[in-house]
């Protein structure tokens, strides 16, 4: 193999990847380990193939906060012939030895500049105010973006919950659990399993709390996940990207709430209510919420009558749901790139 075909396809994990970028940084590690231990057999998958996710996830929590919880079967695409299979790892290693480590440097700086994308994002929210954000151009600043286009559902959920938990929070919604028959057998029998699990007792027979949105955050969009879930007995599944029949079936067999709210495109509402029916799963789902409504209700929360109270506080959540999601700096970079001697490197293109 070339060495331009192998860059082509690194190229493509590369142009492919998700914002968070495991599959690059799993390549990078591998020839950072062939090259600096030298311990691993680039022909031999079974060599590096589970090892190379923890060295992997060593870096990412370090840059990223979080590690991939994806299946191993979809993290071991990243070793398909149309990604990075031996053959193309095996190519790449030899261009990284010769050029002391020119190849990982160049992954690597592919992460820096997405993160500096997406901290763009950020500046766009902390540089705003309740008179000059708008939903469709924030939104439109990432699907804009090729780099960023393929993480645009992330982006969607973080403004999906900004809102939603604001509203609870400022609505201040209860909700609560009861148990009816406080003189049940069963509940002089049991009452360690109600004290314990529902919090509940014969002198205490019902609880109220804030009803909350919880961000699930560790799940991949090629998991088929659960994106939200709710105290008060929702899912809250978020697409932005294109629905197919296969998407919306696999959005119906993953999630096993009983009743499950959906928020996508408006010309994906559709056809969303149409195949569900016709596997049967219409019956789950709450409430499809779209786009245009988000919009709507972004304009006002940030410019209606209740504005002063409720729309700081969701360009607060914007920010910090952000910063928790994309939590790199320049400086965490410089300091890498000084530890492995990237830094040193004339060029990091090969």
């Amino acid at each position: 193999m070339d060495n331009q075909t192998a860059k082509d396809q690194l190229d493509t994990v590369i142009r492919k990847a998700r914002v968070h970028f495991y599959k690059p940084i799993q390549i990078a590690e591998i020839l950072h380990r062939d090259r600096i231990e030298k311990d691993i057999d680039l022909g031999d998958l079974e060599t590096y193939r589970t090892p190379s996710r923890k060295w992997r996830d060593e870096i990412s929590l370090r840059f990223i906060g979080r590690i991939s919880t994806s299946s191993a079967r979809y993290q071991d695409d990243l070793f398909n012939a149309n990604a990075t299979p031996p053959t193309v790892l095996s190519q790449l290693a030899k261009i990284n030895r010769d050029s002391n480590g020119a190849v990982e440097a160049y992954i690597y700086t592919a992460l820096r500049n997405r993160l500096s994308q997406m901290s763009s994002g950020l500046s766009i929210v902390l540089q705003s105010d309740n008179n000059s954000f708008t939903l469709r151009n924030f939104i439109d600043s990432f699907t804009r973006d090729p780099g960023l286009s393929r993480s645009v559902d992330k982006i969607f959920e973080i403004v999906v919950y900004a809102l939603f938990s604001t509203l609870l929070e400022v609505l201040d919604v209860k909700i609560g659990v009861r148990i009816d028959n406080i003189n049940n057998t069963v509940l002089s029998e049991f009452s360690d399993f109600t004290e314990k699990v529902l919090g509940l007792s014969e002198d205490t027979p019902e609880l109220y709390q804030a009803a909350k949105v919880y961000r699930v955050g560790v799940t991949n969009a090629a998991d088929r996940g659960l994106d939200m879930w709710a105290n008060f007995g929702v899912a809250i599944q978020i697409k932005h990207i294109s629905l197919t029949p296969t998407t919306i079936k696999d959005i119906s067999n993953a999630i096993s709430a009983d009743r499950i709210i959906i928020v996508c495109k408006e010309s994906e509402k559709d056809v969303l209510v149409s195949v569900l029916k016709q596997f049967g799963s219409a019956s789950r789902i709450q409430s499809v919420i779209t786009e245009d409504e988000l919009e709507e209700w972004y304009e006002k929360a940030l410019r209606g009558q209740s504005s002063e109270l409720i729309g700081s506080k969701i360009l607060q959540k914007l920010a910090n749901e952000i910063k928790v999601e994309f939590p790199s700096t320049t400086s965490e970079f410089d300091n890498f790139f000084k530890e492995r001697g990237y830094d040193h490197l004339s060029s990091v293109d090969f």
